[in-house]
């Protein structure tokens, strides 16, 4: 069976820049054991897949140049730790109709196109915000909300199957078969 894991970026990788956006390579701090989990979930997991939304691209407010600057830096850290990312993708547009934005479902689409071997039935997304859990749910994942940066939510709750405090606690799981 094909598993594959989809990440949100901001507040599942890396800490958010509150009331911002991750704009520079000095701006991005993995959050704690991100590295760690990335490096376990690489022998778990027969894909590894990060869809973003990177609105502030299409705001002005930062270049694509700026957001591959970002991802280099996180892909090599991530490389160093022994872990691993197969692709990025991310919407760069601020309107919520875009077929690419979360919770819309391009991004996982494409990536299907990309490998066509994800079976969306037996892949997760772990994300920090509902935009995340309805991307999930509308590709029929398992969804994972991290609660780093919006508070708990109430289960049981018809978008959320597992909720966590952080990506190595839902490895960590995983990987011991609790779930």
């Amino acid at each position: 069976m094909i598993t594959t894991l989809f990440l949100d970026r901001d507040g599942v990788i890396n800490k958010e820049n509150e009331g911002d956006y991750i704009r520079k390579i000095s701006e991005f701090e993995f959050l704690p054991g991100v590295t760690e989990a990335l490096r376990i979930a690489g022998t778990l997991f027969d894909r590894i897949i990060v869809v973003t939304n990177q609105r502030g691209i299409g705001r002005g407010l930062m270049m694509e140049e700026d957001l591959h600057a970002i991802h280099e830096k996180m892909l090599r850290e991530i490389t160093a730790a022994g872990g691993r990312i197969d692709k990025i993708y991310f919407a760069a547009t601020p309107d919520k109709k875009h077929p690419y934005r979360k919770p819309n479902t391009g991004m996982g689409l494409h990536a299907k196109e990309d490998f066509p071997e994800i079976i969306f039935e037996n892949a997760w997304m772990v994300g920090n915000n509902l935009s995340d859990m309805y991307f999930g749910k509308g590709l029929q994942m398992k969804t994972v909300f991290l609660h780093t940066t919006l508070e708990p939510q109430e289960l049981p709750n018809p978008l959320i199957d597992y909720q966590y405090d952080s990506l190595l606690s839902f490895i960590t799981d995983y990987e011991k078969g609790n779930l």
